[in-house]
């Protein structure tokens, strides 16, 4: 009976610890070939908002093809500057002055600065325009086992997995590192993705770097789930062990 009782403690506490290898980020990056770094370009959306601002060797030339800033009391706050960007319609387009209706759904930030300084210089609206095109709503969700769960947007052309998770304040401890899930877009069509955090294969793959609008799930470990499901935490594992080994002192005195 005693040896009943103390395989059971061994093995609730045992459920209820996480490994060191479940734990530990990139384990085997020590492995990983050193390979240039590619940096990969977002397609704009619709709903996305952007950010145009067109420059002249003769500044004031290039006034009506600018949005006027208005500046409010506390200074140019981001959501005031989304609030003055092009907000790309259903039908991938935005209304920009003088050119008027121009598509720019499925094409990236330089591809979009490239066409609309093409049609200011050949068609005679602007003399060596340069135009800036900048992302200003891209935003990534991180939901499950991390310290603060939520959406989070960036300005960054590019941002890392990690440093998503990390405005996320990181994984807790009893996040599933070994099968964190990303929900993407590939060519119109969602993907979901499995990645290995404790391993490092994944920081070549095309998904070290996330797009504007992913959503990164961390679901529980096995001690999160067994300990939230089955036996409770830390303190009522406790009270659990000291009954049994009450009751078996009591039944073998």
């Amino acid at each position: 009976m005693k040896k009943t009782v103390y395989s059971i403690l061994l093995l609730i506490l045992f459920l209820s610890c996480a490994g060191k290898k479940e734990i530990l980020y990139l384990q085997d990056i020590d492995n990983l070939e050193v390979a240039s770094v590619q940096y990969p370009a977002s397609a704009i959306r619709p709903n996305d908002i952007l950010s145009i601002t067109v420059g002249a060797p003769v500044p004031e030339t290039a006034i009506p093809y600018n949005i006027p800033i208005f500046y409010s009391s506390t200074g140019l706050s981001v959501e005031l500057v989304r609030l003055m960007g092009y907000l790309v319609a259903q039908d991938g387009t935005i209304t920009f002055p003088v050119l008027g209706k121009l598509e720019v759904s499925g094409k990236t930030t330089s591809e979009i600065e490239a066409d609309i300084q093409r049609k200011l210089d050949r068609g005679g609206h602007l003399r060596e325009p340069n135009v800036s095109v900048r992302l200003l709503n891209a935003k990534v969700s991180v939901l499950g086992e991390v310290k603060n769960p939520g959406t989070y947007t960036f300005t960054e052309q590019n941002l890392t997995l990690p440093q998503a998770l990390g405005l996320a304040g990181d994984l807790t401890i009893n996040g599933q590192r070994d099968d964190v899930l990303l929900i993407t877009e590939e060519q119109g069509t969602r993907k979901i993705v499995h990645l290995d955090l404790t391993r490092a294969d994944w920081v070549d793959s095309p998904y070290y770097y996330i797009k504007p609008n992913d959503v990164i799930v961390v679901n529980p470990n096995t001690a999160k789930v067994m300990s939230a499901g089955v036996i409770g935490d830390a303190g009522i594992v406790l009270t659990i062990a000291s009954l049994l080994l009450t009751t078996a002192v009591l039944i073998f005195k």
